[in-house]
């Protein structure tokens, strides 16, 4: 009898503490800024991937595991809460649960904390702005490019090359190789130029929690190329939530893209998994002939086997393909048609017995474009030494391969053109072409007589492998330390191989030891990862390089109740070794650089609203490997005299001014770049512009060069009410060369010196890469619950003309831009189903269709987009 009753209260126990398990908590999550309710934000049963979200009112409603415990209740860019709760006499009503924007992104930064120098981890301010993963998503998930995302901000343009990924960012007047982009803390700058190649990077928009814009001297410890500033791309990790999302977005000219993704969630074990896949396709990015595909994958594996240990390993890649225009010689013909691009026509593919003349058959394709498949895979461990000291580490590495598509030999034969106004300047007939190289003897193109037609790949592929590491400790209260490492190996190879002879059984006399060449290799981003030539099928130049970088950081805070202050510096080594193969076999000797950086800065806050600060730095950097050789397709000498380390000071100032939804930032600045040396090319046609065999291809190096950037901007958010939010900014610059130059121009195939200039005067030509006056305004409104409508409008003026005839850099100014502004609108609408949600969203770019000179270069006019549209459809469980 007792055994039966010790049974039966075993049981009882076990039903009574079932019970109380199925507890359900309530509560409703508020915006701490503008009072209203956060639809979507996330709770969670800690240690359990039990979970839920809140509704359009910010209502929630939990059934947790146990009687008394505790959930975190967090939304991206606030600061989250613990709360605990207690259901052992029923369920519990916790009421409204308030979170405040969170300075700290903790939410965002999930690994990584150490190594990723978010503006918010100083204590002393920097001019900066910051764009979330709730509007990345809405905006830029689908054929936008990875650098619009921020273009709603104070001197930073974006020049739309209407292809695909082929963007330009510049930043207080300075291109991307001049400003660092970091990805999760590691560089992703061409470590050979310092360019960023956004068609690598299209995958971002899916997976990135936030991505801030630092301008000027930053808050990255690293000794990096941050002249006009730091982009830091924050990715997402392996998610401690649990759920997924579908979702199927649409633009005009047949965009399609789809996306899959699903987060484990972190079990009990301390375990969690992340994976997403898409796959994007469009007949053109409102260019004529600008088609393209590509997929991105992500995959992530978070363990937190305690309070003191959190690993995360993550690899993703963006496989892609896009036909371009740029390289355009006939710039009349986009008077009469914006869309024109000179660089596609129809496949090879011709149905003679349809009607009277025949028709193509096939789809288009493209004498120009870029395929190009770059994994990057990571490894973070951050180490919480003790409640004083942290180490922060990750290992990367990636593996670039794939490159760009072009012409080689003879012109491809053209259609005439569609206004009747004369020859060649229409699209290039594919099918005329292959039919004349198949009338040539023994079917062997010969390039020095520029006789038959190919298309070739110039293939840049690398392997690239990093250590970044940075420890960090609290000295006291008030004062913290940090030093670290930056450790970077590099290779790159460089070399032409065909990808189609259009008809023809070889190529022949592109190589010194005259050897002929018969295989092809696809323009195809997956099969670039093993499929390219061999050393004997390779054209035109064939090298490699190694480039090693160790660098040491340290940096210390003081951070009072009113006043802060840092010091910073780094120091580094890089190492240059070319490796030629087709030209000037073996390796270069080893050249070593130098380089350093020194900023410091303090601040100062009145009634915690009121914030002055002051920053400055010089940097000591070393130049690109490719401004160090002569000729660095051909030849392993090194430019002399032997090109020194650039000089960069920088000094910034600004006011802060933060008050319950309401911030205003200012900040004015001044950079002085010195002893520059900039790389470019040209083409003479020597007379006869109708026939490539006799043009003459050259290199210019314009050494000694001096640029002086001022400039002021103002930028301000305000929540004016809980459904209506409003920013905007504005921007004015002086950014022009100082001082005199030297000019050296070479010739590309002989290396041979054609001229040499010195004492160019400079003196007040202004820099004509960015508009020089910029401004804007946005506004977000609450229409419903559930529907939101936003708009944004960005001016620029004051963008000065590059003169095409010029030589390198120009010794005049030949005008400006006409000003011009682009808006965009968009529309939210949440559907919300219980513990999931169905958010549709639609976007229209540049609405008023402002189709115009976006910005110049060597090749002439690059215009902007038109009018654009997209529209996603989410699902989200």
């Amino acid at each position: 009898m007792k055994k039966i009753t010790f049974l039966l209260v075993v049981i009882l126990i076990a039903f009574v503490g079932e019970t109380y398990a199925q507890g359900v908590v309530t509560g409703t999550i508020f915006d701490g800024e503008s009072n209203a309710p956060l639809p979507g934000a996330n709770i969670v049963e800690l240690r359990t991937s039990n979970g839920t979200s809140t509704d359009f009112d910010g209502k929630f409603s939990l059934k947790v595991n146990s009687p008394t415990g505790t959930i975190n209740v967090s939304y991206v860019g606030f600061g989250s809460k613990n709360i605990t709760y207690d259901v052992t006499n029923g369920d519990q009503d916790l009421g409204t649960i308030t979170l405040s924007l969170d300075n700290s992104l903790e939410e965002i930064v999930i690994v990584g904390t150490g190594v990723i120098d978010l503006a918010e981890d100083r204590k002393t301010p920097i001019a900066v702005t910051t764009v979330r993963a709730q509007e990345i998503q809405e905006k830029a998930a689908g054929n936008v490019e990875v650098a619009e995302i921020i273009k709603n901000t104070p001197s930073v343009f974006i020049s739309n090359q209407t292809g695909f990924g082929d963007g330009a960012l510049f930043v207080r007047g300075f291109d991307d190789t001049n400003t660092a982009i970091l990805l999760n803390g590691q560089p992703i700058n061409s470590q050979e130029d310092g360019r960023v190649f956004w068609s690598n990077w299209a995958g971002v928009t899916d997976i990135a929690n936030a991505v801030q814009v630092q301008r000027g001297l930053g808050s990255s410890k690293l000794a990096i190329s941050s002249v006009g500033g730091t982009v830091n791309i924050v990715m997402k990790a392996a998610d401690r939530n649990k759920g997924g999302f579908a979702r199927f977005l649409g633009g005009n000219d047949s965009y399609a893209k789809g996306t899959l993704a699903y987060d484990t969630g972190m079990n009990e074990n301390g375990w969690a998994f992340s994976v997403l896949v898409d796959y994007w396709q469009a007949h053109r990015k409102w260019a004529e002939g600008t088609h393209g595909y590509g997929q991105n994958y992500f995959f992530a594996v978070g363990y937190k086997p305690n309070e003191q240990h959190n690993f995360n390993f993550l690899i993703t890649g963006a496989p892609q393909f896009h036909a371009q225009r740029f390289s355009q010689s006939n710039t009349e013909r986009f008077a009469a048609n914006s869309r024109f691009n000179e660089n596609w026509g129809y496949s090879a593919d011709f149905d003679a017995s349809v009607g009277s003349a025949g028709q193509y058959t096939s789809d288009v394709d493209t004498e120009r474009g870029n395929y190009y498949h770059k994994p990057v895979t990571n490894l973070n461990w951050d180490w919480n030494i003790n409640e004083k000291s942290s180490l922060s580490s990750v290992l990367y590495a990636s593996w670039g391969r794939g490159g760009s598509v072009g012409p080689r030999g003879a012109r491809a034969i053209r259609t005439d053109d569609p206004d009747g106004d004369g020859p060649l300047i229409g699209q290039i007939d594919f099918y005329n072409t292959e039919q004349r190289n198949l009338g040539i003897a023994g079917g062997i193109g010969d390039n020095a007589s520029r006789t038959g037609y190919v298309r070739r790949n110039s293939v840049n592929n690398h392997q690239w492998y990093g250590l970044i590491s940075n420890f960090n400790t609290e000295l006291t209260e008030k004062i913290s330390w940090n030093v670290g490492v930056d450790f970077r190996l590099y290779r790159g190879d460089h070399f032409r191989q065909i990808t189609d002879f259009h008809g023809l059984q070889g190529w022949a006399n592109d190589r010194p030891d005259g050897g002929l060449i018969t295989e092809s290799y696809d323009s195809n981003p997956w099969a670039a990862l093993f499929d390219f030539a061999d050393e004997d099928q390779r054209i035109d130049y064939d090298y490699s390089e190694n480039i090693n970088y160790q660098g040491l950081f340290s940096q210390i805070e003081y951070g009072g109740d009113k006043f802060s202050a840092f010091f910073q510096g780094a120091v580094s080594n890089q190492s240059f070794i070319r490796r030629g193969r087709l030209f000037e076999d073996g390796d270069s000797d080893k050249l070593n650089k130098i380089g350093y950086n020194l900023k410091g800065g303090f601040g100062y806050t009145i009634e915690d609203q009121h914030t002055l600060y002051v920053n400055s730095g010089f940097y000591s950097r070393q130049p690109f490997l490719d401004n160090i050789f002569q000729n660095i397709r051909r030849s392993n000498d090194f430019v002399q005299p032997e090109v020194d380390n650039e000089d960069i000071l920088g000094v910034e100032a600004g006011y802060r001014f933060r008050s319950k939804g309401f911030q205003v930032d200012f900040n004015a600045y001044y950079t002085n770049w010195d002893n520059r040396v900039i790389l470019s090319n040209g083409t003479d046609d020597n007379g006869t512009p109708n026939d490539d065999s006799d043009d003459i291809f050259f290199n210019i190096f314009d050494r000694g060069v001096n640029q002086i950037h001022t400039g002021a901007e103002l930028e301000f958010v305000y929540n004016a009410s809980e459904w209506l939010d409003l920013k905007g900014y504005i921007s004015g610059a002086s950014w022009r060369f100082n001082g005199e130059i030297n000019k050296d121009i070479y010739d590309d195939d002989t290396n041979e010196l054609i001229s040499s200039e010195e004492g160019l005067d400079l003196n007040g030509i202004k820099v004509d890469t960015a508009p020089q006056f910029t401004a804007g305004l946005g506004t977000k409104v609450r229409v419903i619950n559930g529907l939101f409508v936003d708009a944004n409008i960005n001016y620029y003026a004051e963008h000065y003309l590059d003169d095409p005839d010029s030589r390198g850099l120009q010794t005049q100014n030949v005008g400006k831009i006409k000003p011009y502004s682009l808006t965009d609108v968009g529309l939210t609408y949440n559907f919300k189903f219980d513990t999931s949600r169905l958010v549709f969203r639609a976007n229209a770019f540049n609405i008023f269709d402002e189709v115009r000179a976006q910005s110049t270069n060597d090749f002439g006019f690059i215009f902007t987009n038109g009018i654009t549209f997209n529209g996603s459809l989410s699902y989200k469980f």
